[in-house]
This record gives C-alpha cells, sequence and structure tokens, in this order.
C-alpha cells in the first residue's frame, strides 16, 4: 500500500493557505498547517477530514520554529515530506514614501526572508521524499512592479527569482520547485489600508483595471504545479493579461500603473 503523501502549508490559517489545505486533504493527503493566527489554525483545522491534520503556530521570520514544526510534523508522517507550501505572506502597501520602516521591514520580513527561511530548512526534508516539491507563493505583482504596492512588489520578485534559482539548484538532487504568480485575491488580506491612503489595497488593485481571483481557484492551481512541470503557474485574467503586456506591450503596463498610483493617491 502506498505510503499517505504529505503537505505542510504556511499562511494556512486563512485565504489560499486554507482552500489548499482543504482540496489536498479532499484527495487524501496529510496535511500540516502553519500559522501565527491560531484561530485561523483551529477554523481550518475543522473544515478538514479528521486525522488528516496537524497544526502549528509558527511566525515564518522564526528559523528554530521551522525546525521544530517540521521535525514534529513529519514524525507523523513517518519522515515524508511531498510539498511544502511556502504561502505565508502579508498585504501592507501603500506608496514607499508613506510606508514607516517598520512596515517595511516587516513586509521583507514575512514574504521575502520567510521564505527563505522555509526554503533552507524545508529542504532536508524534501530531499528525503522522492518526487517532493518546494511550491512559493509569488504574485501577479511579480510579472511587473504594481504602483501603490511597491514593497509587495518587490517581495514577490524575489520569490520568483528565488523559484527559479532553486528549480536549477535542486534539479540534481529530485526536488521540484514551483510558483504560484496570482492575480490579486480576494480575501481579507486586500481589506487592510494601502499605507496612509484612505484606500485598500482591494481599492487600489481595483482602481488600477485589475481583477480579483477565488482562492478556490489559486488552490486548484497549486495541486496542478505541484504535478506539472511548469515553473511558474500563473492564475487569473490580470496574472494572463500582466504577463502577456509585459512582454509584448510593456508601455502600456506602464502607463497603467502610472494611471493606479494618481488614483490611489487622490
Amino acid at each position: 500500500m502506498a505510503q499517505q503523501k504529505a503537505i505542510f502549508i504556511t499562511g494556512g490559517g486563512s485565504g489560499i493557505g486554507q482552500a489548499t489545505a482543504r482540496l489536498f486533504a479532499e484527495r487524501g493527503w496529510r496535511v500540516g498547517l502553519a500559522d501565527v493566527n491560531t484561530t485561523g489554525l483551529r477554523e481550518t483545522a475543522a473544515m478538514l477530514p479528521a486525522g488528516m491534520v496537524e497544526t502549528y503556530p509558527m511566525d515564518v521570520r522564526d528559523r528554530a520554529a521551522w525546525v521544530a514544526s517540521l521535525d514534529a510534523f513529519t514524525a507523523t508522517t513517518g519522515g515524508r515530506l511531498d510539498v511544502l507550501f511556502n504561502n505565508a505572506g502579508i498585504g501592507t502597501g501603500g506608496p514607499i514614501i508613506d510606508m514607516t520602516f517598520d512596515d517595511l521591514d516587516r513586509v521583507v520580513a514575512i514574504n521575502l526572508v520567510g521564505v527563505l527561511n522555509g526554503a533552507k530548512i524545508g529542504y532536508a526534508y524534501l530531499a528525503r521524499t522522492p518526487g517532493s516539491c518546494l511550491l512559493n507563493t509569488a504574485s501577479a505583482s511579480a510579472i511587473y512592479g504594481s504602483s501603490g504596492l511597491s514593497v509587495y512588489s518587490a517581495t514577490k520578485f524575489g520569490v520568483r527569482a528565488l523559484t527559479e534559482a532553486l528549480d536549477g539548484e535542486w534539479y540534481s538532487a529530485g526536488v521540484k520547485v514551483r510558483d504560484l504568480v496570482p492575480s490579486f485575491i480576494d480575501t481579507p488580506l486586500l481589506a487592510v489600508p494601502a499605507g496612509t491612503s484612505n484606500y485598500s489595497i482591494k481599492q487600489v488593485v481595483t482602481n488600477a483595471g485589475l481583477e480579483l481571483t477565488g482562492v478556490d481557484a489559486v488552490a486548484q492551481a497549486a495541486w496542478d504545479a505541484v504535478h506539472g512541470d511548469k515553473v511558474h503557474t500563473y492564475v487569473g485574467k490580470t496574472a494572463d493579461r500582466m504577463a502577456f503586456a509585459a512582454r509584448w506591450l510593456p508601455g502600456r503596463l506602464r502607463k497603467m500603473m502610472r494611471r493606479g498610483i494618481a488614483t490611489s493617491a487622490d
């Protein structure tokens, strides 16, 4: 009998992480959920089949917590880790001149350094499971820098670059590296203010003419990415359009971003 496959998901208490946990559990996978939001962890766990989930209150900036959580989870899976989903992130935005240094540091520490922590620490667990995969959550903001979300975009460009680099570095070890490049996702994450403006991040995105994508579509894309061969998996109309425009119509995309920042700053 084949051993049950296992996925460890950061940011598992809501949004993309929650939807992905539900989909993988429905398809027979054992799920490890990590998040700083303990209430969210409990809510996600309650959605999954009994006996299929373990939860770990964890901050992705905490390297010791990474080790402790992965040790604990793989102890329940017979040492197996098929997928590490580096998904945790925050959406603090706004023009960089309006952001505090504390906000800037926090976005970089969680969205980029947290992903680097997961990759460096997670490799040892993935390398002992044949056909394993590191899956990272990037963003449409990693296609062309999004005005009004400059620091967020910078972190997601970093995630995309890391994915491409590790796809090469880890190839000989048999560990796949993939990322999701979703359009802006319709979750409470986007309801927070964009810097010091009166606009939410969601308003900045929609004012720039960009659609929002549902979490279920991203969860299915996560499944496809893990089982496919594409390094980058684009999700949603906005991501597809931005990828096309970045290659073929960069001037038009540049003008769109200029309109977006002007609207969000009004």
